[in-house]
């Protein structure tokens, strides 16, 4: 075995140690947590078995048996890899039936799979926009969108959360300006977990002439028909141009995708970065992909589970006296439910606290979340028992108690 050396940090990246040194003195800083077993509702992480309330695993689909019987049929058929980007070698009749299921489920022209989410996101934003258009984006949108909207080099201006008549107000003074105009929003906010208002902001594309997109990661497989998305619970699936979703959390695997016109979906074949230069899905996920929509129309009864446990553990967690919002931020409309606490070494404190005591729940502090807004994220899944969740809740509490955060 070859002698090991300490790592040492050249002076070139000093800043970056300097910045370590400052999350460390405000409390903030964290190490990976790492899973030893599936992804469950009970699982274990760096050896402590734990109540999972971390994950974005929905419906339970990350290990159920059709998922993994698809996947593994797949791999024995095709390979573990496609071998190049989509557009040179690697497109398989696996990844356009992927695509053509999805959507179909979502009642749309096309759809073109992205390696993730977030490269759904960027990719998007940045290809059908230049430095002539103008972005209207939800102050709470996510990284993606914003980082999709820099790229894009258009003119970006931002509304108050879920503010439509701060919206129109900005498109009023634009509307007269030359380019384009995109107003997006996410269906579901990730760290509030409240829904937007995506029928209001559609009135309002179709008035100012607008392009409406809105980003369905944590509304696919929770909100509308079957888990088709907050597009579909609002009826707008004619009115959104660009639907964005993600394989990653209810789907329980990878990836992420954009639906819509067949002339958007050939444009962003041509000219997404993301999907030009990043090699296609392996085959596995492309069919386990496929499996879990074909879940989603056949055990609707996963979503009903989600809504009953996200119900029962909200009114107890207001019995007991934890702010999940709604005084000084939105109020949660969904599985994802912050615990507000707002000082950000507080919050990390409680959550390894929690974690100590058979709990995995995250602290989420400065800069995903703003300076004073700090707060333990919880995501309730189908999978979890009556049980589970009452020992989820004991825990909480007297765990909150013992640290005088109730």
């Amino acid at each position: 075995m070859s002698p090991t050396s300490t790592p040492s940090t050249r002076p070139q990246l000093a800043h970056l140690s300097a910045q370590l040194d400052d999350l460390r003195a405000r409390g903030t800083y964290f190490r990976l947590r790492v899973l030893e077993d599936e992804q469950a509702s009970v699982c274990h992480y760096d050896g402590r078995e734990v109540i999972n309330l971390a994950s974005n695993n929905y419906l339970g689909l990350c290990n159920h048996p059709k998922l993994r019987e698809a996947a593994i049929a797949a791999t024995e058929k095709y390979g573990v890899g496609s071998g190049a980007v989509r557009t040179i070698a690697g497109t398989m009749r696996i990844h356009m039936e992927l695509e053509e299921k999805i959507a179909a489920f979502k009642g749309v022209e096309a759809c073109v799979v992205f390696q993730s989410g977030f490269a759904a996101n960027a990719g998007t934003v940045s290809s059908i926009l230049g430095k002539e258009d103008f972005i209207l984006s939800d102050e709470l949108n996510h990284a993606s969108i914003i980082d999709g909207a820099r790229l894009s080099r258009a003119k970006i201006k931002v509304f108050r959360h879920k503010d439509v008549a701060h919206a129109e107000e900005l498109l009023k003074e634009i509307q007269n300006e030359p380019g384009r105009k995109l107003v997006i929003t996410d269906g579901v906010f990730s760290m509030d977990g409240d829904i937007g208002p995506v029928a209001q902001l559609c009135d309002l594309c179709d008035k100012y002439g607008a392009i409406m997109m809105v980003d369905d990661a944590h509304a696919s497989g929770v909100l509308g028909r079957n888990g088709r998305g907050s597009v579909d619970h609002f009826g707008c699936t004619q009115r959104v141009d660009v639907q964005v979703g993600t394989l990653s959390k209810a789907i329980g695997a990878l990836g992420g995708y954009v639906c819509g016109s067949r002339d958007l979906i050939d444009y962003l074949y041509h000219r997404a970065r993301p999907f030009l230069f990043s090699t296609s899905h392996p085959p596995s996920v492309a069919a386990t992909c496929i499996a879990a929509f074909d879940l989603l129309e056949s055990e609707p009864e996963r979503i009903e589970r989600l809504w009953s446990n996200t119900r029962y553990f909200q009114e107890q967690l207001k019995i007991a006296g934890f702010d999940i919002g709604g005084k000084t931020t939105p109020a949660s409309e969904t599985p994802i439910t912050p615990i507000l606490i707002g000082d950000g070494r507080k919050t990390m404190d409680f959550s390894r606290a929690l974690f100590e005591q058979g709990l995995m729940a995250t602290g989420i502090a400065f800069p995903t979340v703003p300076e004073g807004k700090a707060r333990i994220r919880c995501i309730m899944t189908s999978e979890h028992t009556r049980q589970q969740i009452d020992q989820a809740l004991e825990i909480l509490t007297t765990t909150a108690k013992r640290l005088e955060i109730l």
